[in-house]
C-alpha cells in the first residue's frame, strides 16, 4: 500500500487525450453585459464631473468661464489686430464653437492616456469591464461640452443668429466628434501602460493639432493664402471636418461645409471613414490589452 504523502504529492490526472487545461482568462474590456459596462462608465463620469468642481465656490460656472476667458484674448488678437475673419458674419460666434470643440477634444483624449494608470487600484482589486474607464473619460468630457456650448448659444442670439433646419445636423457631427475621441481615447490609455512616453508625444500633437485646424482662421483664408488644394487636406482630418461643418450648420451658411469645398458631399465619408479606423483600431489595442492590465500595471 502507497503512503499517505505519496498520495498527497502524486501528480493530478491530465484530461483525456492529453489536452492542456484552458487558459485562464482576466477581466475583458466588454464584460459579460453590455448594461453594467455602461452603467458603470455612467457612474464614473458621473462621480469624476462632480469632484472636478467640489468645493469650489462658483463651481460649474469655472467650466463656462475657461472657454470665454481663452475666447476674449484670441478674439482681441485674431480678429482685432490679425485680421483672419475672411470677412465671414458673426465669426466670434464660430471662434468660440471652434475653441469649445478642441477644448473637448483635448481633455477626453489628455484625460484618458493616464485614466488606466490612475485606477490602478481598483483594477488590481476589482473585477470589471475595463472598457467603462477610457469611456467613462469621454463621457466627462461630454458634459462638459455641454455647459459649453449654452454660451455659444448665447452669442449666437446676440449677433443675430435664428434657428435653421441645418442645426439638425449638429448631433450628427457632434457624435462624430465623440466617436473620434474614444476610438483615440481607447487607444492612448492602452498604450500609456506599457510606454509612458505617450503623454509627451500626444501633448506635442494636441499643440501641433490645434494650429493645423481651422479654429483661429477660417477655412476661406486657407483657400485664399494656400488654394484649394491645402483647404482639401486639411479637411481629410476629422476634427477639421467636424469643426467647420458645425460652423456651417450652427453658426451660418457662409461658412463652406465639406461639400462644398470638395465639390461633392461624398467627400465626407473620408473623415467618417478615418473615425472609424481609429475606433476599430482604439478597440483592438485596447481588448488585447485589457485581461493583462493589472499584471502589466
Amino acid at each position: 500500500m502507497p503512503e499517505a504523502g505519496a498520495l498527497a504529492t502524486a501528480p493530478a490526472a491530465e484530461p483525456a487525450g492529453g489536452a492542456l487545461p484552458p487558459a485562464i482568462l482576466g477581466p475583458s474590456a466588454l464584460g459579460t453585459d453590455l448594461r453594467r459596462l455602461w452603467v458603470l462608465a455612467w457612474t464614473l463620469a458621473v462621480t469624476d464631473f462632480k469632484l472636478k468642481f467640489f468645493g469650489s465656490v462658483l463651481g460649474y460656472l469655472w467650466q463656462l468661464m475657461r472657454p470665454l476667458l481663452l475666447f476674449s484674448v484670441l478674439y482681441v488678437v485674431f480678429t482685432q489686430v490679425l485680421d483672419v475673419t475672411g470677412g465671414l458674419p458673426r465669426y466670434p460666434v464660430a471662434l468660440l464653437l471652434g475653441i469649445v470643440l478642441f477644448q473637448f477634444f483635448t481633455e477626453a483624449t489628455a484625460a484618458s492616456v493616464r485614466a488606466v494608470v490612475t485606477r490602478e487600484n481598483l483594477i488590481r482589486k476589482v473585477e470589471f469591464p475595463r472598457l467603462a474607464i477610457p469611456l467613462s473619460t469621454v463621457l466627462t468630457s461630454v458634459f462638459n461640452l455641454g455647459l459649453n456650448l449654452i454660451p455659444v448659444l448665447v452669442f449666437l442670439f446676440f449677433a443675430g443668429g435664428t434657428p435653421r433646419l441645418t442645426w439638425l445636423e449638429l448631433p450628427f457631427v457632434l457624435l462624430l466628434l465623440v466617436a473620434f475621441a474614444l476610438g483615440l481615447a481607447m487607444l492612448l490609455s492602452a498604450l500609456f501602460i506599457r510606454f509612458r512616453d505617450v503623454e509627451p508625444i500626444w501633448d506635442v500633437t494636441l499643440q501641433a493639432l490645434f494650429y493645423a485646424t481651422p479654429i483661429l482662421y477660417s477655412i476661406q483664408v486657407v483657400i485664399d493664402k494656400a488654394g484649394i488644394g491645402a483647404a482639401r487636406i486639411i479637411m481629410l482630418s476629422p476634427l477639421a471636418a467636424v469643426i467647420q461643418q458645425a460652423r456651417h450648420a450652427l453658426v451660418s451658411p457662409a461658412y463652406l461645409s465639406s461639400g462644398q469645398i470638395f465639390s461633392t458631399a461624398l467627400w465626407f465619408l473620408v473623415p467618417v471613414g478615418i473615425t472609424l479606423v481609429t475606433l476599430v483600431l482604439g478597440w483592438v489595442v485596447f481588448s488585447r490589452s485589457a485581461g493583462r492590465m493589472a499584471e502589466d500595471l
